[in-house]
């Protein structure tokens, strides 16, 4: 007798590495990893609706960001995160994806769906809302807090990864039952550290420098302003940007290391746990890990729309320490790991936050949900 496999379909948004598509490898290959009845796959609604157009809007939606910041960051406001307790309706996606959305998944014929970017979760929360479709949906969030795009009062259940995000969606109806305090998902292989931090009693300090795998932001603009010492060692993770990666390697300063794009993650959790913190900006994937591992993290930059929302959301909780001020970033560094009062305020936060996450992995809370 053969028995019949349970298939989940996993829909980010945008072909560019991102949060999504990190959140969603993770969570598909955890899965079938530890249930092999279960078969996932990923599908892409703006690619798999409009062909060749998805590169030509990723393109776009970077350079965007890069050029014209402030302006993403009104409009990303204004669209999505103003009166964000409010339903609001998105006529215009409707008429773009809607139709998309159900030749998709009546194609796909999927027994649950996780959407980890707001676009598809909106789709389907329009569907279910309409009784074209009866499978659950879970809302997978990438980012520490809910805007208006995302799909909430259909939705079968919800992982979170704040309380506030789980205020939000107890105001707006949803039951306490069908929120679940998550965190961001990550690899298995990033594994969980339970020590505190501790004052730093050495003489030399290692800092990662991270910007996102694609390498935009700030980061070339940071480390020309560190003046470099020799009692910092910044491992600097270039992501896909080449020009940075040789850009470094031609400074031949041996306290600024450069290093390429890692994609095995066990070698980035041998990383981590080589480390005494993180110089990050505030992405919902990297200060999930940062979170896992327990590291001070300190942000010196935050991307337009999401990340600058990001950053106020993780300062209310106390797990990160922003650095607005880039002329002494190595005193600020030691000042943090010397002073006692700084080391208790974070463990406290840390501790504060993982104590509200549920005691289980997310794999086996969407196995449960099957």
């Amino acid at each position: 007798m053969t028995i019949k496999s349970t298939k989940i379909l996993f829909l980010p948004f945008l072909n560019i590495p991102s949060g999504h598509h990190q959140v969603a490898d993770s969570l598909m290959y955890e899965i079938e990893l530890n249930e092999p009845r279960i078969k996932c796959e990923k599908a892409e609604i703006l690619s798999y609706s409009y062909g060749k157009l998805e590169a030509l809007v990723s393109g776009i939606y970077l350079k965007w960001i890069h050029l014209f910041p402030h302006l993403y960051n009104w409009i990303y406001q204004q669209s999505v995160y103003k009166n964000i307790e409010q339903h609001k309706k998105f006529r215009l996606y409707e008429l773009l994806f809607l139709a998309q959305m159900k030749q998709l998944i009546n194609e796909k014929q999927p027994d649950c769906v996780i959407c980890t970017h707001a676009l598809p979760s909106y789709m389907l929360n329009v569907m279910k809302e309409k009784g074209i479709i009866n499978i659950p949906v879970i809302n997978v969030y990438t980012d520490f807090f809910i805007h208006r795009f995302w799909g909430t009062n259909h939705i079968d259940f919800h992982f979170v990864s704040s309380p506030n995000m789980k205020e939000l969606l107890e105001k707006k109806g949803i039951p306490e039952e069908r929120i679940w305090f998550t965190g961001i998902p990550v690899h298995h292989e990033i594994k969980p550290d339970r020590k505190p931090v501790m004052k730093h009693h050495s003489s030399c300090l290692s800092i990662m420098v991270t910007g996102g795998n694609l390498g935009v932001g700030a980061m070339e603009d940071l480390l020309n302003n560190i003046k470099t010492s020799g009692k910092i060692k910044f491992y600097v993770l270039c992501g896909k940007n080449n020009l940075l990666y040789r850009k470094l390697q031609r400074l031949n300063n041996t306290n600024i290391i450069p290093l390429k794009y890692i994609t095995c993650r066990k070698e980035m959790n041998e990383l981590y746990d080589s480390i005494d913190g993180i110089l990050t900006k505030p992405g919902g994937v990297t200060i999930s890990e940062c979170l896992r591992k327990r590291k001070p993290t300190f942000i010196y930059h935050a991307l337009p729309g999401q990340e600058v929302i990001n950053l106020d959301q993780l300062q209310q909780l106390g797990v990160v320490f922003y650095l607005s001020d880039w002329r002494d970033i190595e005193s600020q560094l030691f000042t943090f790991f010397d002073n006692n009062e700084h080391l208790v305020e974070m463990n406290s936060s840390l501790e504060s936050y993982h104590r509200q996450l549920v005691d289980k992995r997310i794999s086996e809370l969407i196995q449960q949900i099957l």
